[in-house]
């Protein structure tokens, strides 16, 4: 009998015998269970529930072979039907089902309890780093539809370095050079882009290339940029418990980084308060700090960070102010229609005479290179004063 023949009615009958003793999951234990329950206790259908059962409580379940295949970036499940991955070249649905929404429930409860969370009707939602380092979201029906949503972010395996970027058609050689180029004379830079385009593929890549005397201090809410570099020190936040107690956020973790006496300070992803800590950061002393923000395109970074930074308190313009003396270049890349990722600008960030900022393009490609913008210069002359 195969796993996929099995009656869903039978294992979930011994599932719940199973639950009411005590001792490991074993084909002795399920054969047991299915002599009570009066079945054919044959070979074949011992081994076949006894798989059944223990997808059910080891590891992601059916969703394992995916989060271990390598090349895939995501996994996601919309209901028991419809299980999509993503290997580089965008969504692509699977085969794999779950038997009913139960399923699927149980699996994301399971998950989150795993990270000691919790996922009921009262808190249907839950994000968590599990302890294989994957990013896991899940939202519970009827919140969401067509049943319970999973994501899983699957963390890389390696980083890969500059040249495989190239080979991958991500970065042109110019653009490699520029990068390498920014890195190496420590320019302040956020690269920015949508979900999915690449950002921290990028910035671990790129982190890699700094000087192995250098400290590198990063700041995550979920640790995800793991470069390889040898000194890297990584802090990651902590949501509240249960009783709401214990949150560690990164705006607290950025202040904890400056004691640290990084060389580099990095925030994985800015997305709250902790912009206006990066920008001061950046602003007193610390230069070729870095991190990743999601914006549309690099023209929309100031107005990304002025959100951020008058949620924070910080006014419209001081935000601005700030952010033109702290960064000094956005990278900003995109995802085409077939999937893949790539460069597709290099601004500088410049004040206007309104003391507003706003991003001139140094780099834009075109044919498959970059040519120059109109803040070519401006950024050169940076790269030259800072080598």
């Amino acid at each position: 009998m195969k796993l996929g023949d099995v009656p869903t009615e039978l294992v979930d009958r011994v599932r719940d015998r199973l639950a009411t003793g005590r001792g490991e999951l074993t084909p002795q234990r399920v054969a047991d269970a299915l002599r009570e329950e009066g079945r054919p206790v044959g070979d074949a259908t011992v081994l076949a529930v006894h798989e059944a059962l223990r997808r059910d409580v080891v590891g992601a379940g059916p969703l394992e072979p995916l989060l271990r295949e390598p090349g895939v970036t995501d996994v996601l499940v919309n209901g028991p039907s419809q299980v999509y991955v993503d290997r580089g070249d965008g969504l692509e649905q699977t085969a794999i089902t779950f038997a009913d929404e139960s399923a699927v429930r149980r699996l994301a409860q399971r998950l989150a309890a795993s990270g000691g969370r919790r996922l009921d009707a009262a808190t249907p939602y839950v994000d968590l780093r599990l302890r294989d380092g994957t990013r896991f979201h899940a939202v519970l029906a009827p919140v969401a539809a067509p049943g319970t949503v999973l994501s899983f972010r699957v963390p890389a395996v390696r980083s890969f370095n500059l040249a495989e970027l190239q080979t991958s058609g991500f970065l042109s050689d110019i653009g490699a050079e520029l990068l390498a180029g920014i890195v190496s004379c420590r320019l302040a830079f956020l690269i920015s882009g949508g979900t999915g385009s690449g950002k921290t593929t990028l910035l671990r890549t790129l982190l890699a290339t700094a000087p192995a005397s250098e400290r590198i201090v990063i700041v995550e809410d979920s640790a995800e940029l793991r470069p390889e570099h040898p000194h890297v020190v990584s802090l990651e936040g902590r949501p509240a418990n249960i009783e709401g107690a214990g949150e560690i956020t990164v705006r607290q973790l950025v202040r904890q980084a400056l004691r640290m006496r990084p060389d580099r300070l990095v925030v994985g992803e800015v997305r709250g308060a902790e912009v206006v800590d990066l920008l001061a950061a950046l602003n007193t002393g610390h230069e070729g700090g870095c991190g990743t923000l999601h914006a549309n395109s690099a023209e929309e970074v100031p107005a990304r960070v002025e959100a951020l930074a008058l949620a924070a308190g910080l006014g419209r313009e001081a935000a601005h102010s700030q952010l033109a003396a702290a960064v000094d270049a956005v990278v900003h890349l995109g995802r085409g229609r077939d999937g893949r990722r790539h460069l597709e600008a290099v601004a500088v960030p410049l004040p206007d005479d309104r003391g507003l900022v706003r991003m001139v393009p140094a780099a834009t490609p075109q044919d498959g290179e970059l040519v120059e913008g109109a803040a070519w210069q401006r950024l050169h002359a940076l790269l030259r004063e800072r080598s």
